[in-house]
């Protein structure tokens, strides 16, 4: 009872913050152009901001552990690749393939993965790590499939330049994915910056999550969302059931337990990242299924989530 409790102060204040940024468009407030600068905003400071922190801050030569990085890299890119073959079989509408395999495989392992993991074990060593190994990977991939299935305002775009080129020019723009390389290097040789700057930085990750949840809530287009309803149950249902289902008993198999498997499974069965509407947003493709999974599977996973870590008790997997 208490880890639902937990899930669900964890998840419903996210929900609210949304409904509160739909309310305040709705009475007029906060318009498109609020919502596309905040977008814009968010995805090229907040977000960076907020991952060089975190990852600076680990430890990483005192807590690697290659093998348990190494599965959860493997593990994403197998979620990925599957999920991205499947929507591009099974899609009606093609044009929400980019939208829909970001917000199917890609978790709030930063924000609300690392919150789980600390109030069950209290500080937390195998989260970062589990961010290390997928958080790199969801804005890379994110980058690829959305630039891959772009819906271009310009034809000429294609004719000049392969998407294969396009990806990884938009991978090395990427800020969140400059920001991991960045946390990265500051963690390994653990740079030590002055009060001022750590200050700085903290201040501008702060304002990450809620300015991304309020942008969401702004631009969120309920009508349009229901015409979208089946796709959006769909992606629900990969991401908080069934990458959970298949990849957990493998982990299980190949003897991570406590802490290590919280990790994976928050990785695999927390709700779509805020930052996958952003990114989608940013990148030509479908904003309002992006917002629509983000929604639904918030809501869904303090009850998914809670009934998964009742089952790994109930097996005595975790302490």
């Amino acid at each position: 009872m208490n880890n639902f409790i937990y899930s669900i102060n964890v998840t419903m204040p996210i929900f609210l913050v949304m409904v509160i940024g739909w309310m305040l468009k709705q009475r007029g407030m906060l318009d498109e152009h609020f919502v596309s600068v905040t977008n814009k905003f968010n995805f090229q400071v907040t977000l960076p901001f907020m991952v060089f922190r975190d990852l600076s801050a680990v430890d990483i030569k005192a807590v690697f552990d290659f093998k348990y990085v190494m599965f959860c890299a493997l593990v994403t890119t197998v979620c990925f690749f599957v999920i991205w073959g499947g929507a591009k079989l099974l899609l009606k509408d093609q044009t929400m393939t980019g939208a829909f395999v970001q917000a199917s495989f890609r978790s709030s392992a930063a924000v609300m993965g690392l919150a789980f993991i600390e109030n069950i074990y209290g500080s937390s060593a195998m989260g970062p790590l589990m961010i290390i190994g997928a958080v790199p990977l969801y804005n890379i991939f994110s980058v690829i499939v959305l630039t891959f299935e772009a819906q271009p305002d310009d034809a000429d775009a294609k004719r000049d330049m392969s998407r294969l080129k396009q990806a990884g020019i938009n991978i090395l723009k990427n800020p969140i994915i400059i920001s991991i390389v960045l946390g990265m290097i500051a963690a390994y040789f653990q740079i030590d910056f002055p009060t001022i700057v750590d200050n700085t930085v903290g201040y501008i990750a702060k304002t990450a999550t809620p300015l991304a949840l309020i942008g969401m809530g702004a631009g969120f287009e309920g009508r349009k969302a229901l015409a979208k309803i089946k796709p959006t149950i769909a992606a629900s249902l990969i991401k908080l059931v069934v990458q959970p289902l298949v990849f957990v008993p493998l982990a299980v198999a190949l003897g991570f337990t406590g802490e290590k498997l919280i990790g994976i499974l928050v990785m695999l069965a927390a709700p779509a990242t805020p930052s996958c509407y952003i990114m989608a947003k940013s990148m030509k493709n479908d904003g309002v299924l992006t917002a629509s999974i983000v929604v639904l599977t918030t809501l869904l996973a303090a009850f998914t989530l809670t009934g998964w870590i009742f089952v790994l008790k109930c097996l005595q997997l975790i302490g």
